[in-house]
C-alpha cells in the first residue's frame, strides 16, 4: 500500500538517505524515529523494530502484547508479533531476510541499535553488510511540517497555563514538589500526554561561580520556599509525543533592580538570537550571540553548556533532551525553515528559555508566557 500523508514524505526522506548509503533495508529501532515513520512507538522491554525496504511496505516486529495498540495506531499493514519467550532478534532477522538485502542500514547512535543487537543480527544474517546512516534517527526528523509545529504549539499552550497556575498559587512555605503537583494536574486536565512536569527547584542567587547552573537539573526536594527565594521552573508538556518546553524564574517577593537587569539582558540577547535564526544561518554564530554576550557583560565566567537543542518528539528513550542538533561553538550546520529548538540561557541564578520554529524572517516563539521574572501570586 502507499503510505498516507505525512508518512509518505517521511518515507521518501528516509529512502533518499538509504540510497545515498547504499542500503537495501533500514532498521528503525529508535523510539522517536519509529513513531515519526510509522505512527506507533513503544519502549524496548524486548527488542522491536520497523524494517523499511528500499521498495515495498515496511514491517513492524514487536511483542504480541503490543500488537493491538500498534495496529490501531500505525498505517503500516504488516505487523509481526512474537511471544515473550521467543527470540526477538531472530524474528527481526527473519523479516529482514525476506527482502534478501546485501546491505542493511541502521543508525548506530540509536538507543535500540546496541553492540549486542548489531552483533546478534550479523550472526543471524551471515553475508549481510551493515552500514551506519549517521544520526538518521534525529536529523531526518529535524524539519517539521505544519501539523507538527501546530502540535508543539498546542503543548506550549498547556505549558503556559501550567506556568500561570504555579505563579498564581506560589507562596512561602510551599515546596518545589507542590509546584510540580500544580503543573501535573494542569497537564492532565488540559490534554497533555502524561504528568512528567520537568525540573523545578529553588534557585538562590549564584555566588562566586558567576553563573550558578546547578539548579537547572536539580533533584526535586522538600525544602520550603521563603520570601526572597526564586523558584526555577522548566515545563516540558507533551501532546501526541511532541514537547514544547520553556523556563521561567518566579520570585517570592519583588525582584531586585539587579535581578531585573540580568533578566533584561537575557531577554535582549535571546531576542538577538531569534532574529538571527534564519534559514542558512550558521548555528555556531547564533550560539555565539548568547555565549559571548553574557561573558562580555560579566554575567558568567564561562559557558560550558549548549545554548539550545532540537525539540519535538520525545518517546521512551533514555534521554530527556534531543541534542542531535544543538547550538555550541563547533556547530557548523545551517538552520533550515521548519526546524524547532529549545533555546535557553542562564546567568546569576536566573533562567529563561523558549521553544521556537525557524522561519524565513527568524525564529517564531511557540511559547507565550511573559518574558520576565514572574512574581509569586500574580496572574500572568
Amino acid at each position: 500500500m502507499s503510505a498516507p500523508a505525512p508518512y509518505d514524505a517521511r518515507l521518501t526522506r528516509l529512502r533518499d538517505a538509504m540510497a545515498a548509503a547504499g542500503a537495501d533495508v533500514y532498521i528503525c529501532d529508535h523510539a522517536e524515529m519509529m513513531v515519526w515513520l510509522t505512527g506507533y512507538t513503544v519502549s524496548e522491554t524486548f527488542y522491536r523494530a520497523a524494517i523499511v525496504p528500499a521498495e515495498g511496505d515496511p514491517v513492524i516486529v514487536l511483542r504480541r502484547i503490543d500488537e493491538v495498540p500498534c495496529r490501531a495506531a500505525t498505517w503500516v499493514p504488516n505487523v509481526v508479533a512474537y511471544a515473550d519467550h521467543e527470540d526477538a532478534h531472530a524474528r527481526v532477522a527473519a523479516e529482514i531476510r525476506r527482502f534478501a538485502p546485501g546491505t542493511v542500514g541502521a543508525d548506530y547512535t540509536s538507543f535500540g541499535f546496541t553492540a549486542h543487537t548489531r552483533d546478534r543480527l550479523a550472526e543471524l544474517l551471515p553475508g549481510t553488510t551493515f552500514v551506519d546512516i549517521p544520526q538518521s534517527s534525529g536529523h531526518l526528523r529535524a524539519v517539521k511540517d505544519a501539523a507538527e509545529v501546530a502540535t508543539i504549539e498546542a503543548a506550549g499552550r498547556i505549558g503556559s497555563g501550567a506556568m500561570a497556575a504555579i505563579a498564581r498559587a506560589l507562596k512561602p512555605g510551599m515546596r518545589p514538589r507542590d509546584a510540580s503537583a500544580i503543573a501535573a494536574f494542569h497537564y492532565l486536565t488540559e490534554g497533555a500526554d502524561d504528568y512528567w512536569v520537568g525540573p523545578i527547584s529553588i534557585s538562590r542567587r549564584a555566588e562566586a561561580d558567576g553563573h550558578g547552573m546547578g539548579f537547572l537539573h536539580a533533584t526535586l526536594h522538600d525544602d520550603a520556599l521563603s520570601e526572597g527565594d526564586i523558584l526555577h521552573v522548566e515545563l516540558v508538556p507533551r501532546v501526541s509525543y511532541y514537547s514544547c518546553r520553556f523556563m521561567r524564574s518566579i520570585k517570592l517577593g519583588e525582584p531586585t533592580a539587579g535581578e531585573r537587569t540580568v533578566m533584561d539582558r537575557l531577554v535582549a540577547l535571546q531576542d538577538e538570537q531569534f532574529a538571527a535564526m534564519r534559514p542558512g544561518a550558521k548555528a555556531a554564530d547564533v550560539d555565539a550571540i548568547m555565549r559571548r554576550g553574557l561573558i562580555a557583560a560579566g554575567l558568567r565566567d564561562d559557558y560550558p553548556n549548549i545554548t539550545g537543542y532540537q525539540v519535538g518528539l520525545y518517546a521512551k528513550t533514555p534521554r530527556s533532551s534531543d541534542t542531535s542538533l544543538s547550538l555550541h561553538p563547533g556547530a557548523d550546520w545551517p538552520f533550515e525553515a521548519g526546524q524547532t529548538f529549545h533555546v535557553y540561557a542562564t546567568a546569576q541564578g536566573l533562567a529563561l528559555s523558549e521553544t521556537v520554529v525557524v522561519e524565513d524572517g527568524g525564529a517564531r516563539l511557540l511559547t507565550h508566557t511573559p518574558r520576565r521574572i514572574l512574581v509569586a501570586g500574580e496572574s500572568v
